[in-house]
């Protein structure tokens, strides 16, 4: 069965037109509540938003949804989505709920949401909610009406459980941190975390007007940050996006680090913290989850440090699949999505940034030298629109070039075919270790399509 509101990681979409809509917020809310109640007699959810203007609206939407079917809520005001994980499960609660549509303008919202302990619930879940939308409300009498109530202080007891994720014999006194919270929903939060650890802070995309989340600022723009890092001679930068579930960091130099670079930082360290200790490798550290777009020279420095590496698809919810399929804690995506089930059930953009910030501290160095020399793998990227009715899955040209690509790269490279999921496009992507070999590798494949 397939769904037919839920995607990837919830319901997303542009505010006032369905599905974002109050009434349909509404509607869904009271259906949650109602799969709720099949198995709690009194269930508690708790809801927490992003800055978007359009947050007030479905936020009274959902509240009056889940009393409607006799549901109490929490409500947490502006929160990152990992915050709402957090205390869904430090609070006992039934469900987290979030309002954010993450790295998207502000003309978009999208609702998310987190099982008792934290976690995305599985396709089975959002199924028995899409049934019953079908259904006619239930609306229950006055008597056993939801209440609704504040969490008072959601966010201090956030910004304790993320400095709790960093080593207490460890402090950032000494540095100082450009923090970007891309007027988003860590906007408060971040720079408090950063400045109680000891840093020297500077706040920039801190400042939410309900219109201008991810507005050139955040991990989506991060020119912002490697300019406010430069005007203000910083140490570092951490640049967050509008949720706060996925990051970008910056040295002095001015240098980016992706996702793919910073999940190696991580593994490695957690690697080093056992060999220190004259500990064994446990099960959970045997291997490392990234996805189908996860840089090659990643892979070889991970599997180098004796790591097994597995590609899932394109998409958090994937990575988190395939962890706890093996019953591994480290994965992540380029995009900066990164997860380490040692610490948080769900990425966490400030979680990631302390853990790499800790390895830097803990070992005195900068982030390059965390490294250790890997230089990424130059990426082509060509998107080949198909005419209407070309079979690529069955092109045999196409077909007998990625045989003869894959071969002359070796092990020096690699490459992927995937079709685009909303345009007729198929995206050929090959990655070697220099970008003339990549660029000249990528045509030969798409010129098996293009000429008739």
């Amino acid at each position: 069965m397939t769904r037919q509101y839920f995607g990837t990681d919830g319901i997303r979409g542009t505010v006032g037109q369905p599905p974002i809509t109050p009434d349909f917020v509404l509607k869904l809310a009271h259906a949650v509540g109602r799969v709720l109640k099949r198995t709690e007699a009194h269930p508690t959810v708790l809801i927490g938003k992003d800055t978007r203007i359009s947050g007030y609206m479905l936020e009274s939407a959902l509240e009056s949804g889940f009393n409607s079917a006799g549901v109490d809520v929490l409500l947490l005001g502006p929160v990152p989505t990992p915050a709402v994980a957090y205390l869904t499960r430090a609070q006992r609660a039934s469900l987290g709920v979030v309002i954010s549509a993450s790295h998207n303008p502000f003309p978009d919202n999208g609702i998310k949401f987190f099982n008792a302990q934290g976690s995305k619930l599985p396709d089975e879940w959002e199924l028995a909610v899409e049934e019953a939308l079908k259904e006619s409300p239930v609306w229950v009498d006055s008597a056993s009406l939801g209440k609704s109530r504040r969490l008072d202080d959601a966010a201090g007891r956030y910004i304790e459980f993320c400095k709790s994720t960093f080593p207490h014999d460890l402090t950032l006194k000494g540095l100082k941190i450009v923090v970007d919270g891309a007027n988003g929903a860590a906007y408060q939060i971040a720079p408090t975390v950063f400045h109680e650890l000891g840093a020297d802070v500077i706040a920039i995309g801190c400042t939410p007007d309900g219109l201008n989340i991810n507005k050139d600022v955040g991990a989506t723009h991060p020119q912002a940050l490697l300019a406010a890092v430069k005007a203000h001679g910083a140490d570092l930068g951490v640049a967050l996006d509008g949720d706060a579930d996925r990051l970008q960091l910056a040295d002095r130099t001015g240098r980016l680090f992706n996702g793919d670079e910073l999940l190696y930082i991580i593994a490695n360290e957690r690697l080093r913290r056992l060999e220190s200790k004259g500990m064994a490798r446990s099960a959970e550290f045997a291997g490392v989850v990234g996805t189908l777009m996860t840089n090659m020279a990643v892979e070889l420095a991970l599997q180098s440090r004796g790591f097994e590496f597995v590609r899932a698809k394109v998409g958090d919810r994937y990575v988190l699949e395939e962890l706890t399929k093996r019953g591994w804690l480290l994965g992540g995506e380029g995009s900066g999505h990164l997860l380490t089930l040692d610490r948080h059930t769900t990425g966490d953009g400030l979680v990631s940034a302390l853990q790499v910030l800790a390895a830097s501290v803990r070992h005195g160095c900068e982030l390059a030298q965390l490294l250790d020399g890997i230089e990424l793998f130059p990426q082509t990227l060509l998107n080949v629109r198909l005419r209407p009715g070309q079979d690529w899955k069955n092109h045999a040209a196409l077909a007998a070039e990625i045989v003869a690509v894959e071969k002359a790269l070796g092990s020096d490279g690699r490459v992927l075919v995937r079709p685009s999921g909303t345009e007729p496009l198929l995206r050929l992507m090959v990655e070697a270790r220099d970008a003339h070999t990549a660029q000249r590798m990528a045509q030969r494949l798409a010129d098996t399509l293009t000429s008739v």
